[in-house]
């Protein structure tokens, strides 16, 4: 099926304190920036995200009006990037987003819509024009499908006459991590097992709701100071799993081995072993695979990483600006 429809998903106020929370204003020159979810953290490697600048239109050749102007699109998109690279495998949760170098006033969503195809057997989608924390309004529109993506499923995306990607959905992995257990249930591809987990401890609370990996680092700095925490911690972190634009990581805490299962104790990413638990998770996660926390407080919002699985389909359609 091929699909091509997005409006504004709003944002959340940053949180009072010292732990951020979801801004409505953000400046693309802060995409650099990780206002971690108690972690804060400088990646010392690992995957980057592609971004791809689509060509630019900037030489039209001047037509004569007519009778009736029509509103046929541009053929290209200006600065838009994709997140996915080409021939990309990635997780069940994966969606496909678009941003732009400008905000897309609002009069002319409809018509980048329009531009913006995914085509995918059985799928049903739609795009939606998401409040990014990083970003200006209208400066990003993600497509998801009504449910996570099947194993197996071979996409591609056409984004105006610039950008063509095609990936396949891989196996499905879904963690689901519930802070009053001190547990992480890893389901993957339908074999199950738990480990022992500490999340935020009161106060410093693990987002909940469903979150998607965006990418992985063998080993990331964390300092305490850029959030608000004094001189808490200011070190290196191994086996970190990215889940929010905020900062929010799944990573090897050595705190885990005392109070994983027992208590929530960390700034508000969730810690795993150095027995081989972190490591593992680390070695089977890829981009797009989905991390729900729950028995936490606050909702993850759509704009922090990729949060938009929180939103019921019904108000993710509301988001799109076609009818």
């Amino acid at each position: 099926m091929t699909t091509g429809t997005g409006a504004v998903i709003g944002g959340r106020r940053d949180r009072a304190g010292r732990r951020p929370r979801h801004g409505r204003a953000g400046i693309a020159a802060a995409l650099a920036v990780l206002a971690l979810t108690g972690c804060t953290a400088q990646a010392a490697g690992g995957t980057p995200q592609p971004r791809e600048t689509g060509p630019r239109d900037t030489d039209r050749p001047v037509t004569s009006p007519t009778p009736k102007p029509t509103a046929t699109p541009p053929r290209t998109l200006d600065g838009i990037r994709v997140n996915i690279a080409e021939g990309q495998t990635v997780g069940v949760g994966m969606p496909v987003s678009v941003t732009f170098d400008r905000p897309v006033p609002a009069g002319e969503r409809a018509d980048v819509e329009r531009q913006l195809k995914v085509t995918a057997a059985g799928v049903r989608g739609s795009w939606s024009w998401v409040r990014d924390r990083n970003l200006h309004d209208g400066q990003r529109v993600d497509f998801r499908p009504r449910e996570h993506w099947a194993p197996g499923t071979e996409v591609t995306v056409r984004a105006g006459a610039g950008i063509t990607r095609h990936f396949t959905v891989g196996r499905s992995l879904v963690a689901t991590v519930d802070v009053r257990s001190h547990t992480m249930t890893v389901d993957k591809g339908g074999e199950k097992r738990t480990v022992p987990i500490t999340a935020g401890a009161p106060g410093m609370d693990t987002w909940n709701g469903t979150m998607v990996v965006l990418d992985k680092q063998r080993r990331v700095f964390m300092d305490s100071r850029t959030v608000g925490y004094g001189d808490a911690y200011a070190g290196y972190y191994d086996y970190a799993v990215h889940l929010t634009t905020s900062g929010t990581y799944l990573h090897q805490n050595p705190k885990a081995n005392t109070y994983a299962g027992r208590r929530n104790v960390t700034h508000g990413c969730v810690g795993l072993a150095t027995d081989g638990t972190a490591r593992r998770f680390y070695d089977e996660v890829i981009p797009g695979d989905v991390v729900r926390v729950t028995g936490s407080a606050e909702t993850v919002d759509a704009g922090n990483g990729y949060g938009g699985w929180n939103l019921s389909w019904k108000d993710w359609r509301a988001g799109s600006a076609l009818d």
